[in-house]
């Protein structure tokens, strides 16, 4: 578990080399055993020059990023991680792991221990936790209590100094590099115990934890009878851990209350040291029963020093919190719109936004809007033809609402337009943004009088929870066929290029 080299790049858009290195660093040694360990295959760490501009060019943040480049951009290249693989001559330099941070970049290679052809899984790569770990470290020590440019100068000046103490030889020995600078709280290379993968260090401090709960729910409303609308609920448990030790021990349970709906397809972090039987076995194939296993769910696990997903779940819950209704008539260049929408009366109507989005992609600007809406406000975006019906951060006692009106397009400037038909008939859609806190649709919660700490100290234990939705759309129920899921990935990914316009849109909240 090593790095051989570490690099902290200031993101400058508009400039002509579009970032600057503040602070780079390189280890020889650990060099040298990357071109044992990987022989044939040994790529050697570029200047920083050459690996400025070709990590720029990778995260897309050169001037040049609005062109396709295949591959970088190509579908065989689609990136879900921080793990990147950057251009180095004729060769690739793999892994490096990056990423972009209040407008700094933080990036390192680690040493893989084994040859790279063919690429190892990133899980059997030690060194990239470490250096997730470390890079970790220097944001928390650049940006804690960083209060002006004069502040984050002098710290960037004793990071070389730190790191001789904190990561010699390429080695993290601890992540928080305060405690280095206070000269206290070293992690010791010989520990009696093995530490694990996902925790390089320790942490000196104040004690404290913290738990959220997310979930997103997924809706596809179609609005007819012969086509069954489809939700589902994903959920996920993030926790921050910020206890002294060398291997904390926290439990955390998750409860439901009577009529919650129970937790499926769990998935945990690796830290989690050990699982009941009746949650890795309850799963969504097998449907619902009375059966199905309703908690308490509890992960004992040793936390790593940075913020982490403790798992992941689904559940099956009885009905969508925002009922809709979409419907579309075209004459001419005109189209009639009519739409319903409901919330369901056991849904906590205490929302933080509420917007229905409704966009009209490929066709021509919007030219005149008549309409008449029950709740709320309709703001319109000519040139981007899209209308944002912002409902607000409460539906009436009524729970229902409405909105009609008569669209009028002018000329579609085949220039600005895709030629893909979105957003007509069967492809025509509205999309929900909404969040809601302290609230879960499963009834999911974690008591903070239940959570175990086994560390030096008495943390401050907090919790929050919250519901967003996610790919929540109604389809115009007046289409001539329904959108089955393979002709949805295709709409949906055809109209990315029309979406990337509207982004810009202040409110357009995913």
């Amino acid at each position: 578990m090593a790095q051989r080299a570490v690099w902290l790049i200031s993101h400058e858009p508009g400039t002509p080399r579009c970032g600057t290195v503040k602070f780079s660093r390189r280890y020889p040694t650990v060099e040298k055993r990357a071109s044992v360990h990987n022989g044939a295959n040994y790529v050697p760490v570029p200047e920083d020059g050459p690996f400025l501009k070709a990590l720029l060019s990778e995260l897309r943040l050169l001037g040049d990023d609005k062109d396709f480049v295949e591959s970088r951009d190509s579908c065989s290249r689609i990136n879900k991680t921080s793990i990147y693989g950057l251009p180095v001559g004729s060769e690739e330099l793999w892994p490096v792991v990056a990423f972009l941070k209040n407008d700094m970049i933080y990036a390192c290679v680690p040493l893989v221990e084994q040859t790279l052809n063919p690429r190892p899984p990133l899980i059997s790569i030690s060194g990239i936790s470490q250096g997730l770990e470390l890079l970790f470290g220097i944001q928390d020590f650049l940006y804690s209590g960083q209060k002006s440019d004069t502040e984050l100068n002098t710290k960037l000046s004793q990071l070389p100094e730190l790191l001789l103490q904190a990561c010699p030889f390429g080695t993290l020995l601890d992540a928080n590099l305060q405690n280095s600078l206070d000269n206290v709280g070293f992690a010791s290379v010989t520990q009696p115990q093995k530490q694990p993968a996902w925790r390089a260090g320790t942490y000196k401090g104040k004690p404290q934890v913290s738990i959220s709960i997310t979930e997103k729910v997924k809706s596809m409303q179609y609005g007819k009878q012969d086509i069954a609308d489809t939700w589902q609920v994903v959920g996920a448990v993030t926790c921050k851990c910020d206890l002294e030790g060398f291997m904390p021990n926290v439990t955390v349970s998750l409860h439901l209350p009577t009529n919650g709906s129970p937790l499926q397809d769990i998935l945990v972090h690796p830290c989690v040291t050990s699982l009941d039987s009746a949650i890795l076995t309850s799963s969504s194939v097998d449907g619902m029963d009375d059966s199905a296993f309703s908690g308490p769910y509890k992960f004992p696990f040793i936390p790593p020093l940075e913020s982490f997903n403790l798992c992941y779940y689904t559940s099956q819950v009885p009905v969508p919190p925002i009922l809709g209704f979409y419907q579309i008539k075209e004459e001419d260049i005109q189209l009639k719109i009519t739409v319903n929408l409901k919330l369901h009366e056991s849904i906590k109507n205490t929302f933080e936004f509420c917007e229905a989005h409704i966009p009209f992609y490929n066709r021509g600007p919007i030219t005149h809007l008549e309409y008449k809406v029950s709740f709320g406000q309709l703001e319109v975006f000519r040139e981007k033809g899209l209308l944002v019906w912002i409902i607000g951060q409460k539906f009436p006692k009524s729970m229902d609402i409405s909105l009609s009106g008569t669209v009028t397009f002018g000329a579609k400037s085949h220039e600005k337009q895709p030629f893909d038909p979105i957003c007509i008939g069967g492809t025509a859609y509205l999309k929900l943004h909404f969040r809601i806190l302290d609230y879960t649709l499963t009834g999911c919660y974690a008591d903070q009088h239940s959570v175990q700490v086994f560390a030096s100290g008495k943390p401050k234990i907090s919790t929050h929870r919250k519901l967003i939705s996610s790919d929540y759309y109604i389809w115009n129920s007046k289409a001539p066929a329904p959108v089955t899921y393979g002709s949805l990935l295709l709409t949906l990914e055809a109209a990315l290029c029309c979406k990337r316009e509207c982004r810009q849109h202040p409110r357009a909240k995913s």
